[in-house]
């Protein structure tokens, strides 16, 4: 008990102090404030940064691969005349890759198609996107219908006029009306609508939205429209099992089905390409280690002023106090006392700094917009807190030795 009365006394002496000399206190707070701000405010900005990039390239959908002509990124050196020879993946590839994958969750085939108009009664919308999707592409891509429902297995083989619309196509066609049931027309042609899409919003990549985008059977999409080489250029999407961490096994499967059906000899190269968005997720992680190593080095140099700012107060506080501090030796205070009452004093210094400059952190939540959400996590509060806590004992330990170890009597004759 008596331990605990005397820190709390030493608390009350550095609260003390603190408010004493205001000015002093506020120049020291500044140092770590800035300090904390950088670094944490960085850290914050980063992680806004990566959970915006990683919603808009959500649409690629979590662990998929996708067989297709082209890469998404070019092999360098590679001659860019062999891409454009190679074929377009076939429905019949897709059909065989469903029969034989052993490692796959789901296999789908879509197809986009642009430039189109879509018409209501007297409303109508132009320069939409059409995408034809197989039935089991709602395994693979997040496909959230808000009213209605999904295609039926029946409306998606046998080439049914549904569609799917995407939120504002739907708002700007129906207004209030509810579009479930009704009849649009593209290029002619009738569709019966038997669902609407959740809404999606813009993303911070400009990313494809499924706002502004219709979903249709892909088989009706290949009545409408050439498929292959001179027209809609389909894509195969395969999915993996959620405990398949890598995707490795199922590559490998892939690829070997393909040379096969393809009758690729040993000797010959892919006439195919096998794209991952995880090829984006690794370009990220670089692109976010750099911006995160220069905001910690940036913050290391304020954190650093600030901790010198606090040391140098700190000396000079002791040297104010040396006769008190005499007076409290020959009253009986231990070293450990004074010791605990000046770095108590340097923590307290350091935690109101950084308290502010988590208020600053938090500041920047009010400049969040729809596509980039700005977010303080509690494990940046914690990591400010204990950030300012080693700044104090850092800044104060040798100031707080230096008050413990002075002689009492030489002390008290200090002027």
């Amino acid at each position: 008990m008596k331990f605990l009365v005397l820190y709390l006394e030493s608390f009350r002496f550095a609260l003390g102090a603190l408010r004493e000399n205001l000015l002093r206190t506020t120049l020291s707070l500044l140092g770590v404030t800035v300090g904390i701000f950088s670094i944490i405010g960085v850290l914050t900005m980063v992680d806004a940064l990566e959970r915006s990039i990683k919603e808009s390239l959500s649409f690629l959908g979590d662990k998929v691969i996708y067989v297709e002509k082209w890469p998404w990124i070019f092999q360098p050196g590679y001659p860019w005349w062999k891409y454009v020879k190679r074929p377009q993946p076939t429905l019949e590839e897709y059909e065989f890759l469903q029969r034989n994958l052993t490692k796959a969750s789901a296999v789908g085939v879509f197809g986009i198609k642009g430039g189109l108009s879509i018409k209501y009664n007297t409303s109508s919308i132009s320069d939409i996107y059409i995408q034809g999707i197989t039935y089991h592409y709602n395994r693979i891509s997040d496909i959230r219908v808000e009213k209605g429902r999904y295609f039926s297995q029946q409306e998606a083989d046998n080439a049914y006029d549904v569609i799917l619309l995407g939120y504002t196509i739907a708002k700007d066609l129906f207004d209030i009306e509810n579009p479930v049931d009704k009849v649009v027309k593209i290029k002619g042609r009738k569709f019966r609508v038997v669902g609407v899409l959740s809404y999606q919003g813009q993303n911070l990549l400009g990313a494809p939205s499924t706002d502004n985008i219709g979903i249709i059977p892909f088989h009706t999409l290949g009545r409408m429209f050439e498929v292959g080489e001179r027209g809609v250029s389909p894509s195969i999407a395969v999915k993996g099992f959620e405990n398949d961490q890598k995707l490795e096994a199922l590559e490998g499967e892939v690829v070997g089905l393909m040379r096969n059906y393809r009758g690729l000899r040993p000797i010959e190269e892919e006439t195919f390409a096998i794209n991952r968005p995880e090829m984006f997720a690794t370009f990220l992680d670089g692109i976010i280690a750099v911006l995160t190593l220069a905001g910690a080095v940036i913050g290391s140099f304020s954190i650093l002023v600030g901790g010198f700012g606090i040391a140098n107060i700190m000396f000079v506080s002791v040297k104010e106090r040396t006769n008190i501090i005499g007076i409290q030796k020959s009253l009986g205070a231990r070293n450990s006392f004074i010791l605990s009452e000046f770095l108590f004093e340097a923590i307290l210094l350091s935690l109101i700094g950084g308290a502010f400059g988590l208020l600053l952190v938090y500041g920047l939540t009010f400049i969040s917009t729809d596509t980039f959400v700005i977010v303080v996590g509690l494990d940046k509060l914690w990591v400010g807190v204990g950030l300012a806590c080693v700044i104090g004992v850092v800044s104060g330990i040798i100031p707080a030795y230096t008050a413990s170890r002075l002689d009492p009597v030489e002390a008290m004759r200090a002027k």
